[in-house]
């Protein structure tokens, strides 16, 4: 797991963006590319990006300190493979319902036990791109790599909001 303060000021707003996935599987390796992707990027004042690779219920801490969470992973979402969808609020609970990778069941269990623990972030975004390849290899499939522009756009338009709130609360 590699956690990157991107910024002096992390402690403020405290808006953590979680990237989940094996880079070793492709598209599934979602989230690893797109924190990655973040951090070459910048991010606003007061968030931190998180590489939380295939860990799950480990990363319990860091969504503990969070006050704003966005995860980022491979999820089944309404439409194309590749296209860029998001989960929010009650939305989020089933989100990991049909499970793309043997990974999800930890990050089901993460913000299951979360949630039941009382420390799963009011705000809380799980922002996604559907797969299409699930296989060994190390790179994003055509569709997947060609959608990962407008989920970092996303994602850092999300994080600005949640670092917004979070100032004036």
């Amino acid at each position: 797991m590699c956690r990157c303060a991107l910024s002096s000021d992390a402690t403020a707003a405290r808006v953590v963006v979680l990237g989940i996935g094996n880079i070793l599987m492709q598209d599934e390796g979602l989230g690893v590319h797109a924190v990655r992707a973040l951090a070459e990027r910048g991010l606003p004042p007061g968030v931190e990006v998180v590489d939380g690779g295939t860990l799950g219920i480990e990363l319990l801490p860091i969504v503990e300190d969070a006050r704003s969470l966005i995860l980022i992973d491979a999820a089944r979402f309404p439409g194309e493979p590749g296209a860029v969808g998001a989960f929010r609020g009650a939305e989020l609970a089933g989100s990991y319902g049909g499970h793309v990778s043997p990974h999800q069941a930890g990050a089901a269990d993460l913000i299951a036990v979360a949630r039941l623990t009382g420390v799963l972030p009011e705000r809380c975004t799980l922002f996604g791109i559907q797969p299409v390849e699930m296989e060994f290899g190390l790179e994003l499939s055509g569709p997947v790599a060609a959608g990962l522009p407008a989920l970092v756009e996303a994602v850092l338009a999300e994080a600005r909001a949640f670092s917004e709130v979070a100032v004036h609360a």
